[in-house]
């Protein structure tokens, strides 16, 4: 069997997300911590992932649940502390698994000492560290809104200026176009690489070059200056991933980004096919069908785009997105059928699969009235669109839908109270089907969805082609599969994924009898042309010499 030959081990890994408070709590307080995480390495090494994308634990008042940074060379105590961190790092090399920072770069929190500094004067040497505008309080330097809701601006009385936040009012955006700051985020960097970082996750790294004057957030015109510098004085020559939040890439982009010269990063996270469902030109909270053949057209194009020029993320979930099972599977009857047609659907592309947290047991999402959530942007948003007259049962359900807390409930390990993450309060209420759905029903179950990822994994480092395959869409037009050939000089693999509920023929010729079946999501075929719902089927072929 041929093997991959390319030093770069990211091509043929597979990254599992953490979500830290979330995932296992150690010390009953009911917030999942990093010795939490220790203890289920073994359970990772055994469902074979390769890396673990950690979300933010450096030290944080938690406005936007850690994403707001006071400190980036501290760890915060809900979690641990830096010696736990460090353990963390030793305790997963043994499991052979990498851990991969989540370092948020665009903005810190208004509690970090330089923003505590930048705000006492004008003269400050830390106050060019952030984006001041003059003007009179009540009168905003232009229209701008932050992300979370409300302006972008924010006036601070004592020196008679506007701070400038495309998020929280309490994570004010860094201004890049200092080279203090710049060098001091890149000594940060390498700080952590001492540590023993395997790489690291950059959160919403595409609006780092802003000009909030002109109205630029994302995609400034010094962005990629900025990238290369970083990459030229931190992370380059180093045995490192290095992924970059940009919900603005388009596939021209990516291949700055991830550009084999490594004179960026290893690669990004692009959203284009995750925003599909909502109405065109509206917010996240305004739903609609997800319109099939353009999530066909859309990952076919970053598959073909990138081919040899670049490299794929390949994601459904993150703690930012709802379930995919319940978003485009079905969460009912099939759930399990649907969560792995999804999972094999995507792990056969080219690129690097991401699986965040429960994804691999089917994990869905969960409904609960408003009191329950947790997350600012879910809450933010209930308030302003009743203030608007929206009617209270259209909001709610737009949040069952999209709100950021249903990737966020806590990790259902088994059927015990609060699903084992806790012997405490859990911080966020745990999803009430964990009874039924939980890792330690499936992890001796070969028909079980944690099954599926595993086999999954294994196949990802058995077979060169996954690495190294052309790709080609089939069935472009067909309204109800989902289609692809990936093929090497030595191997074809075949896909094939019927999208939804219902029994169809497979409407093309295949020679069903030489090809072996890799994976499905059925025990058994009675006739290969007829796919069931939600079937999904990858076969492998070898070339004759």
């Amino acid at each position: 069997m041929k093997q991959v030959n390319d030093e770069k081990w990211w091509k043929k890994a597979v990254i599992y997300q953490i979500y830290p408070r979330s995932f296992q709590d150690s010390n009953g307080d009911g917030i999942g911590d990093l010795n939490g995480i220790i203890c289920r390495l073994d359970y990772l090494e055994n469902l074979g992932i390769d890396a673990i994308w950690l979300s933010p634990v450096c030290k944080s008042p938690q406005d936007d649940n850690g994403y707001d940074i006071s400190d980036y060379q501290d760890i915060d105590p809900m979690f641990g502390s830096i010696e736990d961190m460090e353990r963390l790092i030793q305790e997963a090399k043994k499991h052979h698994i990498r851990i991969i920072m989540d370092l948020v770069l665009n903005h810190s929190s208004d509690e970090h000492r330089w923003f505590q500094e930048a705000r006492k004067s004008r003269e400050n040497p830390y106050h060019d560290y952030y984006i001041w505008r003059d003007g009179e309080e009540g009168c905003p330097p232009n229209e701008m809104r932050a992300c979370f809701g409300g302006s972008a601006w924010e006036w601070v009385p004592e020196i008679k200026q506007y701070y400038f936040h495309q998020f929280s009012v309490k994570q004010p955006d860094l201004n890049w176009e200092n080279p203090k700051v710049r060098r001091e985020i890149y000594n940060m960097i390498d700080w952590w690489i001492k540590k023993g970082a395997g790489g690291f996750r950059l959160d919403v790294i595409d609006q780092i070059a802003k000009e909030p004057d002109k109205g630029i957030t994302a995609n400034g015109p010094r962005l990629h200056e900025f990238i290369r510098e970083m990459s030229r004085e931190v992370f380059r020559g180093k045995d490192l991933i290095t992924v970059g939040e940009a919900w603005g890439a388009t596939p021209e982009l990516a291949k700055l980004y991830s550009n084999p010269d490594d004179s960026e990063f290893s690669m990004v996270f692009q959203f284009e096919h995750i925003v599909l469902d909502q109405e065109e030109g509206k917010e996240k909270w305004d739903l609609a069908p997800l319109p099939f053949l353009k999530l066909k057209e859309i990952l076919n194009r970053w598959q073909m785009e990138l081919s040899g020029r670049g490299w794929n993320s390949l994601f459904w979930n993150n703690h930012d997105l709802p379930r995919i099972v319940s978003r485009w599977g079905n969460d009912g009857e099939y759930r399990v059928e649907s969560a792995k047609m999804l999972a094999i659907l995507l792990h056969g592309m080219q690129g690097t699969p991401y699986i965040y947290q429960g994804e691999e047991l089917g994990m869905t999402n969960a409904l609960y009235a408003i009191e329950d959530y947790r997350d600012i942007e879910t809450r933010n948003m209930y308030r302003e669109r009743l203030e608007k007259g929206y009617d209270a049962a259209d909001i709610i359900a737009s949040i069952h839908a999209k709100g950021r807390d249903n990737a966020r409930t806590p990790m259902q390990w088994n059927a015990s109270e609060n699903a084992g993450f806790t012997q405490g309060i859990p911080w966020l209420r745990v999803n009430p089907n964990y009874k039924e759905i939980n890792a330690a029903s499936q992890l001796h179950d070969e028909n079980s969805v944690f099954a599926c990822y595993k086999k999954l994994i294994r196949l990802r480092k058995t077979w060169d082609v996954f690495v190294d395959g052309t790709f080609r869409m089939l069935l472009e037009d067909d309204e109800n599969f989902f289609a692809y050939q990936r093929e090497n000089a030595f191997r074809k693999l075949l896909v094939i994924c019927n999208f939804f509920g219902c029994t169809l023929e497979y409407p093309l010729e295949a020679d069903w009898e030489n090809m072996e079946l890799l994976i499905g999501n059925y025990d058994s075929i009675e006739r290969p042309e007829i796919f069931r719902p939600y079937e999904a089927r990858m076969y492998i072929s070898h070339m004759e010499a």
